[in-house]
């Protein structure tokens, strides 16, 4: 399964990857280089949505609904 991280090149060259990521063995990546510089805060709109979309998105029934997306164990 193909997934996209986003993650951070410092000017060293160096990968900072913005999320844990979990795989079975080594894989092969491709890194695109984006010209816009990282976001140094957490979206302001972001925040004010978490607790009206969590009363909506975080239910049993959501989860269900959205299970055939979720990876395979």
């Amino acid at each position: 399964m193909i997934q996209t991280i986003e993650a951070i090149i410092d000017e060293n060259g160096k990968v900072y990857l913005l999320e844990s990521v979990s795989l079975p063995e080594a894989r092969r990546a491709l890194v695109t280089i984006l010209e816009e510089e990282p976001a140094t805060e957490i979206s302001e709109t972001a925040l004010l949505s978490e607790q009206a979309l969590a009363e909506d998105w975080n239910r049993p029934e959501e989860d269900k609904a959205w299970s055939h997306l979720q990876p395979v164990p």
